[in-house]
C-alpha cells in the first residue's frame, strides 16, 4: 500500500487474491488444483511494503512451480466476473478484520492519524469507496507497472543445485518483458511536533487503549534497539507492563507491543485492553509510568540479558525451516538491500545496551512523537466510559 494513492488504495492486496484466479492459458482454481496435485501448497501475504507469495513443493516440482510462478506474472486473466467476485471478497475480509473488529478499527485510524504526509496512512485493505471503485484498467496498469520481474525477488530454499535453478529462471523468467521502474517513493513523514488523539465510540465488552510512535526503518540500528526494548516492557508475562498492569493493578486483562519494519520508518506500538468498565485514563496513565522509570532508569542486567537471548533465539529459531530460511534471506535482501546482512544480527542484538535502550526510551517514546487512541464502549447508545 505504500505504493499507492487515492482511488486505488487497497490494490496491491486485491492482486493477491487476482494471483490465484487464473491466466490466459489455465482456468480459475487451476494454479492451486495444479500445484497441489504434485505435493504443492502456498499462501501470500500483503504489507503496507510488499507482497509475498510462498510455495512449499517437493523438489521434482521445481519445474512446473516455475511454469506456473511464469504463467501468472505475463498473462494474468482479468475476468470482470472473476474480479467482481475477488472486489466482494477483499471487502468482506475488510469487514471482518476492521469495521467489525474494534481493535482493528482503531489500529487503522491511528496509523491514519500518525502520518499526514507518508503514504503509510493508507491501509493495507484499502478505504471502502476505493474497494467498490477500482476499474479494469486500473488493475491492468497496476499489473503491468509492479508484476514485473525486474520490480520481483525470488529465493529458492530446499534440496536444489543453483545450476537447475538458475537454467529454469531462465527457461520461464527470462523472456517476461520488464517494465520501466516504478517511480520511487520520496515523501518522507515531517517530525510530529504534538500528540495526537483520536477516540472511537463503538459497540465493545471493553475500552482499548493504543499509542504509537514514530521510530526507524527496517535497515535501522535503532529497530533493533526498539525491538528489545518493546519486549522488556510488553512481551510475555514476565514484562513490564503485564506485571504492572495486568498482574497488580488489574487495569488491563491483555498489553501487547509491535513494531512497523519496512523500506521507510514506521511506528512502534503499544495497546492495552482494558477490563469491562475499567477507565482507560488510568490505564494510560499507568503505561506513561512504566515508559518514564525505563527512559530514566533503564533495565535491570536480568532484563537486558532475557530480552537479547530472546531476540536472538527467535532469530536462530526462524531459520529452523526452509521456509523461515527464505523469509528471511528475503526480507534482508529487500529491506536492506543484501541477504548477507542477516549474519550481522546475531552481534547487533549482543551489542545492545542498557544506554541504548535508555536513549531510545528517552528520545522515541515521547509524548509529542505519538498517536494515541481509545475505544470507549458505548453505554445504552450514548457516550460511555471514564477518559
Amino acid at each position: 500500500s505504500r505504493n499507492e494513492r487515492p482511488g486505488i488504495t487497497g490494490i496491491s492486496h486485491f492482486f493477491e487474491h487476482m494471483m490465484f484466479n487464473g491466466t490466459s492459458t489455465r482456468p480459475p482454481g487451476e494454479f492451486d488444483r495444479v500445484m497441489e496435485a504434485n505435493g504443492g501448497r502456498n499462501n501470500a501475504y500483503t504489507s503496507s511494503d510488499v507482497t509475498v507469495y510462498q510455495n512449499w513443493f517437493p523438489a521434482s516440482a521445481t519445474e512446473l512451480i516455475f511454469d506456473l510462478e511464469a504463467d501468472r506474472m505475463r498473462n494474468l486473466d482479468f475476468n470482470p466476473e472473476k474480479v467482481e467476485s475477488e472486489r466482494q471478497v477483499v471487502y468482506s475480509e475488510r469487514r471482518s478484520s476492521v469495521d467489525n473488529d474494534n481493535l482493528g478499527t482503531l489500529v487503522e485510524q491511528m496509523q491514519a492519524t500518525a502520518f499526514v504526509a507518508h503514504p503509510y496512512q493508507i491501509p493495507t485493505l484499502g478505504w471502502p469507496s476505493d474497494i467498490e471503485g477500482w476499474k479494469i484498467q486500473d488493475l491492468k496498469d497496476y499489473y503491468t507497472k509492479y508484476y514485473a520481474p525486474n520490480n520481483a525477488t525470488m529465493f529458492i530454499v530446499g534440496d536444489v543445485s543453483p545450476d537447475a535453478i538458475f537454467r529454469l529462471a531462465d527457461k520461464y523468467l527470462a523472456g517476461i518483458k520488464a517494465q520501466p521502474a516504478p517511480e520511487p517513493v520520496t515523501t518522507k513523514e515531517p517530525e510530529q511536533i504534538g500528540e495526537r488523539r483520536i477516540r472511537i465510540l463503538r459497540e465493545a465488552q471493553t475500552p482499548i487503549v493504543a499509542m504509537a510512535w514514530h521510530a526507524g526503518a527496517a535497515k535501522d540500528r535503532q529497530t533493533r534497539v526498539m525491538e528489545v526494548l518493546l519486549s522488556i516492557l510488553g512481551s510475555g508475562d514476565s514484562s513490564r507492563l503485564h506485571q504492572r498492569l495486568v498482574e497488580h493493578e488489574q487495569a488491563a486483562v491483555e498489553v501487547g507491543t509491535s513494531l512497523d519494519q519496512g523500506f521507510d520508518p514506521g511506528l512502534a506500538w503499544i495497546y492495552a485492553i482494558v477490563p469491562p468498565g475499567g477507565d482507560p485514563a488510568r490505564t494510560e496513565a499507568l503505561i506513561d509510568e512504566e515508559i518514564a522509570r525505563m527512559a530514566k532508569d533503564g533495565p535491570t542486567p536480568a532484563e537486558l540479558a532475557k530480552a537479547r537471548n530472546q531476540a536472538l533465539a527467535a532469530f536462530w529459531h526462524g531459520l529452523e525451516t526452509i521456509s523461515g530460511k527464505a523469509q528471511a534471506l528475503g526480507t534482508f535482501e529487500v529491506f536492506q538491500g543484501d541477504y548477507h546482512k542477516m549474519f550481522d544480527m546475531p552481534a547487533e542484538y549482543a551489542g545492545i545496551t542498557a544506554d541504548d535502550l535508555k536513549q531510545v526510551a528517552s528520545q522515541v517514546l515521547t509524548v509529542n512523537n505519538r498517536t494515541v487512541g481509545v475505544v470507549v464502549p458505548k453505554v445504552d447508545g450514548a457516550q460511555g466510559g471514564a477518559q
